[in-house]
This record gives C-alpha cells, sequence and structure tokens, in this order.
C-alpha cells in the first residue's frame, strides 16, 4: 500500500514516528514534510499529498499541523480527497467506517505522538461499510 505524508513545522516528530510505524509495517511512504521546526506554510506540505490521493499515486494519505484543521481544509479542496480531522481513535474508525475518508488530518498540538500513531494504524486497518453511508459518500463532493 502507498501512504502519502505531509506536515509543517507542527509535525516532525510525528511523522517520524509514524513513518517508522508505516515501514516496519511494509507500507510504501511519500514524505513531502518538512523536517524542522522552523515556521512553513502547511498548504505547500498538504497539496502535494491531496495530488497524490487524487490522482491515485496514494492510496491514503496523512496531514498533520498544528490545529489539523488548516492542512484538512486545504486537502479537501481536491477532487476525490475526503480528509477527516481526527484527535481519537474512535473519530478515525468513524471517518473510515461512515465517510469513506482518504486522508486522516492530525492536529499535533491537541495530541500525544502515541495517540497519533494508534490513530494511523486504525484508519489505515478500518474499511469503508458502504451500505447507508454510499448515498452520503456520493454526496459529498460538488459537481
Amino acid at each position: 500500500m502507498k501512504i502519502s505524508i505531509g506536515n509543517d513545522h507542527a509535525g516532525p516528530e510525528y511523522k517520524k514516528a509514524i513513518v517508522a510505524m508505516l515501514k516496519a509495517k511494509g507500507y510504501e511512504v511519500t514524505n513531502y514534510g518538512t523536517d524542522s521546526e522552523d515556521s512553513v506554510d502547511y498548504p505547500d506540505f498538504g497539496h502535494p499529498v491531496a495530488n497524490d490521493v487524487s490522482e491515485g499515486k496514494a492510496d491514503f494519505g496523512i496531514v498533520i499541523c498544528g490545529s489539523g484543521n488548516g492542512i484538512a481544509m486545504t486537502v479537501n479542496k481536491h477532487p476525490k480527497v475526503r480528509a477527516g480531522l481526527c484527535w481519537s481513535k474512535e473519530i478515525a474508525v468513524l471517518v473510515r467506517l461512515h465517510n469513506d475518508a482518504n486522508i486522516i488530518s492530525i492536529p499535533a498540538r491537541f495530541t500525544s505522538i502515541p495517540q497519533a500513531v494508534e490513530m494511523v494504524e486504525t484508519f489505515l486497518s478500518t474499511e469503508f461499510e458502504g451500505g447507508r453511508h454510499q448515498n452520503r459518500v456520493n454526496k459529498i463532493a460538488c459537481s
């Protein structure tokens, strides 16, 4: 499975831990994130992840910024992208199960690194339920 990851200055340590877990599980990872805590603009790291997911170059994406909101807003502008902001394992389950999210957005300033790793593991191992949720997902994208 191919995963694209991007982060701003709030997430280098989160990214390192998540990438280590992904590689240990055999995932192919494309890293668009910064490795520095020097201030950068989250869209510069979110757009490449969203492009990969939108164009089918990655199966899933992971984005990280301070609140998780700005980078989620950024990636959700792309066609075929459904990013869910997650602050708990339970939310990570629901964004996959009910919303068929293909990008997880992590708020680095509001979660711990172990929590973020657990959310990503949960996100990637949860299948979309389909059924009654499919009709709702079909209505998400704008024409």
